[in-house]
């Protein structure tokens, strides 16, 4: 990973040497995108400023990279998977220079002009300036994994990695985009599918688009675009699902193999669930020593993914920290100002806050590690969401709900027909729906699979990225191997409810890699469901804090006079009470406050380094494997006794349900049958751990993860027994 920024004229003219400010003040905003080294190079009418982490070649990598004839000068921040195979297809004669992965493409430009980056594999944002022809190239991958912003007039354009890059040129409006931020369904939760256009954010800003190379001529600015790839429509009929679930098992194996591939430590983001457990399986035997980072908080106890994550570990003797997010941890707000102006996004919420916190722990932990292995983007193309959709039905429920999804799209579009359509009111017929919005929909799921190609950008990727980056690590993606997403969009229509119904093609053909209990485990998400009361408390205790200084800094900021109820938005809080709350309204409060946040920052651009993120998590199982620092390792006696804290107590209701509170809170949830459960109903404060054991039924393993926990945030400790 690095930071690219750069400024141009558009206009033939060259820059002076004030450019060489402006350089450096690029260079030093994207300094934790690339703490190892930076360069800044001037001449003629751009310049270009490269900060860089090494992963790859740490000796040999630096950047600007040019050309042996001097014609053509490079900065690129990512990494090309497959540049010695494209190496070695360059005319005979052409001699790399370094051993930097970035280098081909010099040479691929200089042999295909536009199409250079057909055969390319990886995750890139790159700026090339072509001296021959005065034109400057801009280009992004085809997931648009690595970030590239400008800002452009009639005389110059200036490029970052990051859009605060762009707040330090004097020429870039320093504003939040109201307006074009609230027209964003994504933004507002609403039941819609994206269409291809992505927001900034922030006003006078755009984005590379992805899978798009951007061709200006610097003698007078003209500008064109070229789309490079694009997901294929065109459905294999001849191929059977055997054959589809090998192939997508042999191209995951590979980009796994890709993505695990540097010359410095990586880890892994394992959650339990079979994206990352996949990846970890595929890349285990490649990465000696290699250590993985689960959150343990309330919702991924209830849900089971920190029980998992730790089990699996465990079974393939990895390394895996369980960082800790206990029930009483709120951020403090500078620390939350720090993570959405790093995150440049008002989406900021418990997702991102929590990856975030992994990462800083990660890297504390692990001083030489540079780059995480993520299992993000696998459920927007393989079916992921089938079940969340619609609930555990079946694939035409699934269609079902996709047609109120392209429903509610399109009657967005035609304001007189949305009066006729709510709930239990739909009378009217597809084909006049289709009639009076303009267009039709043929195959659902094709439009479902564009939308989640827009959300990712939007979302996913922005935010992996960005989490990432604050703690100068790369984030690495091996779902978003485009040939993988080209094998699920081509699935015929006869095979989809077999391979796309709750993600059955991944589950097949990882099936012989993971143990069943993974492989065959539901897909469960991140913080929402059962668990998301745990994250909206820590939310609605951040926004109250100081005298609800978020809220008030919000209220405040350029712009949120006009699009805000200040009223309205202290009472809605006032209405949550102390957090113990699962309705989605308070995330939509979040996102308000996070624009009135950015709106603050952006007006007054604060250098990030001077935003404090606050203590660094802890880890209720930082352990080597093998080590005995666990809480209940075998330091942890089996005649000791365990007891509930004071004002701890464990209750049942009449359906069943388990609910552990603390002074009246409820703070775990657990269902008839959880281990930690079983342990918990026999702990008396006489019993032995040994026999409380015994009792339950239960071997320590099961419940390490869990009874840590507890033990660490003091509701359940332990005392010396009788000998």
């Amino acid at each position: 990973m690095c930071g690219i920024a750069g400024t141009a004229r558009l206009d033939g003219q060259d820059l002076g040497p004030d450019a060489d400010a402006l350089l450096a003040m690029l260079a030093d905003t994207l300094h934790h995108r690339g703490p190892d080294e930076r360069e800044c190079l001037r001449r003629g009418p751009v310049g270009l400023a490269f900060t860089r982490l090494s992963l790859v070649n740490p000796e040999d990598g630096s950047q600007p990279l040019i050309s042996d004839d001097q014609n053509l000068v490079l900065i690129a921040n990512g990494e090309i998977y497959n540049h010695r195979e494209l190496a070695r297809r360059l005319p005979s004669g052409t001699r790399l220079k370094t051993g930097s992965d970035c280098e081909v493409l010099l040479y691929l430009y200089r042999q295909h002009g536009l199409d250079f980056l057909a055969d390319v594999r990886g995750m890139f944002a790159l700026v090339l300036w072509d001296r021959a022809n005065n034109q400057l190239i801009l280009a992004r991958d085809r997931f648009g994994i690595k970030p590239l912003y400008y800002h452009r007039d009639d005389r110059r354009i200036t490029l970052s990695s990051e859009i605060k890059g762009l707040l330090v040129d004097p020429a870039t409006p320093r504003a939040f985009d109201w307006e074009r931020s609230l027209s964003v369904p994504l933004l507002a939760a609403a039941p819609h599918l994206a269409g291809a256009g992505l927001t900034t954010w922030f006003e006078g800003i755009e984005s590379v688009p992805a899978a798009t190379i951007m061709r200006i001529d610097l003698n007078d600015g003209r500008t064109r675009h070229h789309r490079y790839w694009t997901m294929p429509v065109e459905a294999e009929e001849g191929t059977s699902a055997e054959q589809f679930i090998q192939r997508y098992g042999d191209v995951l194996e590979e980009s796994v193999r890709d993505c695990a591939t540097a010359d410095t430590e990586l880890g892994l983001f394992l959650s339990g669930g079979i994206d990352s457990s996949a990846v970890l399986a595929l890349a285990a035997s490649q990465l000696d020593g290699l250590h993985t980072f689960t959150a343990l908080s309330g919702g991924t106890q209830v849900n089971g993914d920190a029980e998992h994550a730790k089990w699996l570990a465990d079974t393939m003797g990895i390394h895996n920290h369980q960082v800790v997010f206990g029930p009483d941890h709120v951020p403090t707000p500078e620390a939350w100002r720090r993570l959405v102006w790093l995150t440049e996004t008002p989406m900021a919420g418990p997702e991102i806050y929590y990856k975030h916190e992994l990462h800083r722990y990660a890297r504390a932990e692990r001083p030489q590690l540079r780059g995480m292995l993520l299992g993000a983007a696998s459920d927007e193309f393989n079916g992921g969401y089938s079940r969340d959709l619609i609930g555990d039905q079946d694939w035409d429920s699934f269609l079902a709900s996709l047609r109120y999804l392209d429903r509610a799209t399109r009657l967005d579009r035609h304001a007189g027909l949305r009066r006729w359509w709510s709930e239990g009111n739909d009378f009217f017929s597809d084909d006049a729906i289709a009639h009076l919005s303009g267009r039709a929909t043929p195959d659902l799921y094709r439009a479902y699979l564009d939308s989640e190609y827009t959300k990712i950008q939007q979302y996913n990727v922005w935010h992996e990225d960005r989490t990432a980056a604050g703690s100068g690590t790369e984030a690495r993606v091996p779902f978003l191997d485009h040939r993988l997403v080209e094998i699920t969009a081509v699935i015929p229509e006869r095979l989809r409810p077999r391979l796309l119904w709750d993600k059955r093609i991944l589950r097949d053909a990882v099936a012989g890699r993971l143990p069943d209990r993974i492989a065959q485990r539901p897909k469960g998400p991140f913080f929402y469901g059962s668990g998301t009361a745990h994250a909206y408390r820590m939310l609605v205790r951040l926004m109250r804090a100081n005298n609800a200084e978020l809220v008030e800094r919000a209220l405040a900021a350029p712009g949120a006079d006009r699009y805000l109820d200040g009223a309205a938005i202290r009472h809605r809080l006032h209405e949550f009470g102390t957090g113990e709350t699962d309705a989605p309204g308070v995330e939509m409060l979040m996102r308000v406050v996070n624009m009135g946040l950015l709106a603050e920052m952006a007006a007054a651009p604060p250098r990030l380094g001077e935003l404090s993120a606050g203590a660094i998590r802890v880890s209720a199982a930082a352990t080597e494997v093998g080590a005995e620092a666990s809480a209940l390792g075998s330091g942890r006696g089996a005649h000791e006794v365990p007891a509930l804290a004071d004002g701890v107590q464990l209750l049942t209701d009449t359906r069943g349900e388990w609910y552990l509170l603390h002074e009246g809170q409820i703070e775990f949830v657990f269902e008839e049958g959880n281990p930690t459960l079983n342990v918990l109903t026999h702990v008396d404060g006489e019993t032995s751990f040994g026999a409380v054991l015994d009792k339950a039924g239960v071997d320590a393993d099961d419940v390490r993860a869990d009874l840590d926990l507890l033990a660490l945030q003091q509701r359940l400790v332990f005392s010396e027994g009788a000998d």
